[in-house]
């Protein structure tokens, strides 16, 4: 099984997942929950991370944290083992807690801090758990409204920081934000399952992953995060035939894409792109699925 490409550096800004083996609850009541939360707070001060959001579920949880250090790994390592020895000491448990690693999606902090941090706090609400965010103890919500008093950790100051309409408060701007994010779709724009960011964002990354692309005990996705999107390589502009099959053929040898995905993306069976790219390069070498 392909190991999860981990990028770190100083400064890095993830949204973290993780969840319970076989999805198996991992929170089976308010003492498990008040349990991890003194956990991350001892994570975020040992390892001095700033966490700007959290949402604790029944199976899973969710993370927004930021690692002036680039010590993600090791505080990770140490928060999950942490609570699962704990977990399984106070239920008589034994044997995997976690299903397999965490998931770490790196966040650009400029584009989509805001955004991921609104994802977050709303997941009680996408699972029909409330009606409303505030309804729900175990998030930041309500403590960066200031309904609540915040937990050590959290930092509440920057997020309620990038709010600045004349005429309103931070908290007040923050709240409707919120709110108005229930149709809001940021996951469409996530590279290789990995990096949430725009172009520059991600030729800001590329060093680091260009250094990775011949890894082959990490997933093929991921080493290729750092790519352009399809659309972005192929487009969705009118031209003609032979500029497409150009387009196809730079997207599977340039950039890595398989024939299924340039398929799907086109609407077309994947014995068309093959002998597009075929018919184009004469290299077998270049028709994995």
């Amino acid at each position: 099984m392909a190991r999860p490409l981990r990028i770190e550096y100083p400064g890095a800004l993830y949204h973290i997942t993780s969840r319970g083996n076989s999805k198996q609850e991992i929170f089976l009541d308010d003492k498990d929950r008040s349990i991890f939360l003194e956990l991350l707070s001892t994570t975020v001060s040992l390892h001095e991370w700033l966490c700007y959001s959290y949402c604790l579920m029944g199976n899973h949880y969710h993370l927004l944290v930021e690692t002036p250090k680039a010590n993600l790994s090791r505080g990770m390592h140490w928060l999950n083992g942490a609570y699962a020895q704990r977990y399984n000491r106070r239920h008589s448990k034994v044997g995997h807690f976690f299903q397999g690693r965490y998931h770490a999606v790196i966040v650009d902090k400029e584009e989509y801090l805001l955004e991921v941090s609104r994802y977050i706090v709303l997941n009680p609400v996408r699972a029909g758990l409330v009606e409303d965010p505030a309804h729900y103890r175990w998030s930041s919500y309500l403590e960066v409204l200031g309904r609540r008093k915040a937990a050590e950790f959290l930092d509440t100051a920057y997020s309620l920081s990038l709010f600045s309409q004349p005429g309103r408060s931070s908290i007040e701007e923050y709240e409707a934000f919120v709110l108005n994010g229930l149709g809001s779709e940021i996951w469409s724009k996530l590279r290789g399952n990995l990096i949430l960011g725009n172009e520059r964002f991600s030729k800001e990354l590329k060093d680091r992953f260009d250094a990775l692309k011949d890894c082959r005990d990490i997933s093929r996705k991921e080493r290729f995060a750092i790519r352009p999107l399809l659309s972005e390589i192929i487009g969705d502009s009118e031209y003609g035939l032979e500029e497409r099959n150009s387009r196809i053929v730079k997207a599977k040898v340039e950039y890595g894409y398989t024939l299924k995905e340039i398929a799907v993306f086109l609407g077309l069976h994947r014995n068309s792109i093959w002998r597009i790219v075929a018919s184009k390069t004469k290299d077998g070498s270049h028709f994995e699925v």
